[in-house]
């Protein structure tokens, strides 16, 4: 008999009998208690992001789109702070910096930290290379435009 298992706060609605064992198993313990353990258990503060891994996530979005990316690896990479270096298809060189305040351009060549640029930061790795590289913008451009043909083809 499968019946939801939505009693559960912070439960999306499973059914029961989709639950691991692990998953379904009741546990003896308070958020507080888990929260407590969570953190005492890492140096890292809960619920923040390792800007290490978005930054694989953000490379791995529009490396497409560019002529080369990769987060560095001489520059120190850390949970709060990552840097990523760019080449647009027209040639420039940028050394990004990745925190939760969003992506901006810290430098004009690979491993470049400048302290004496300022630059607005962006939400997005699309709204950064927009502003940036007009090929990126036509790269992406395109890609969409072949997905949506995909899908008109497909008949959805």
């Amino acid at each position: 008999s499968q019946r939801p298992s939505s009693s559960l706060p912070g439960m999306s609605r499973k059914f029961v009998a989709d639950l691991s064992p692990e998953e379904g198993m009741e546990v003896d313990c308070t958020q507080a208690e888990l929260t407590k353990t969570a953190f005492e258990d890492s140096a890292e503060l809960p619920d923040v992001k390792d800007m290490r891994l978005e930054a694989e996530a953000v490379v791995n979005d529009v490396l497409f789109a560019v002529a080369e990316m990769f987060v560095s690896h001489s520059l120190h990479n850390a949970v709060d702070v990552a840097y990523i270096n760019v080449q647009t298809r027209e040639g420039n060189r940028y050394c990004l910096e990745l925190t939760e305040a969003g992506l901006r351009v810290v430098g004009y060549d690979f491993d470049q930290v400048d302290e004496s640029v300022l630059t607005q930061y962006h939400e997005t790795v699309y709204s950064l290379l927009d502003s940036l590289s007009p090929a990126y913008r036509e790269a992406f451009g395109n890609a969409l435009l072949q997905r949506l043909e995909r899908l008109k083809q497909n008949g959805q």
